[in-house]
């Protein structure tokens, strides 16, 4: 398990394939403020409100001049069917080898009913125009989290 990013970290570099296939890196955005969340699987309850609360309040964060890009363990087919299946608009990114959770901090032990194992822990990790860590959230809910963060973002 990695250590978990603080502010002022350097956001770690990553490349991975999207729902499409096509390789999308972190330095791609460069210049631009970035809103990379973390979930752990496409097409759940908790992940598809998060995925739908992104879309629905994308227009307001790109007009603030964030991106957003979700990530999870899943593989770009079954993001391709979560994006048709829900209409999302968020770039979603796919890392079955969890390289990119874990760099992130965003890989771990969980707890759920008394039982620990490992996982995706839901994390937002929101990085500024030069690459580093603005603010690093963990453990975050589904249901509420979008309206948090621009509140927090002061948008």
């Amino acid at each position: 398990m990695s250590e978990r990013l603080q502010p002022g970290d350097e956001a770690p570099a990553f490349t991975l394939p999207d729902a499409d296939g096509n390789e999308v890196s972190l330095a791609d955005h460069k210049g631009r403020k970035v809103i990379v969340y973390f979930y752990p699987a496409a097409l759940t309850p908790g992940c598809t409100k998060q995925a739908c609360d992104f879309t629905d309040n994308l227009e307001l964060l790109a007009g603030a001049g964030y991106d957003v890009i979700g990530i999870s363990p899943d593989k770009p087919e079954k993001l391709a069917k979560f994006r048709e299946q829900e209409s999302l608009k968020v770039t979603l990114l796919a890392d079955p080898d969890k390289q990119v959770l874990d760099a992130y901090g965003a890989f771990g032990e969980k707890k759920n009913y008394g039982k620990t194992y490992m996982g995706v822990i839901r994390s937002t990790i929101v990085v500024d125009e030069q690459g580093k860590v603005e603010h690093a959230l963990y453990n975050v809910r589904a249901t509420g989290h979008v309206a948090k963060i621009i509140k927090d973002l002061g948008i």
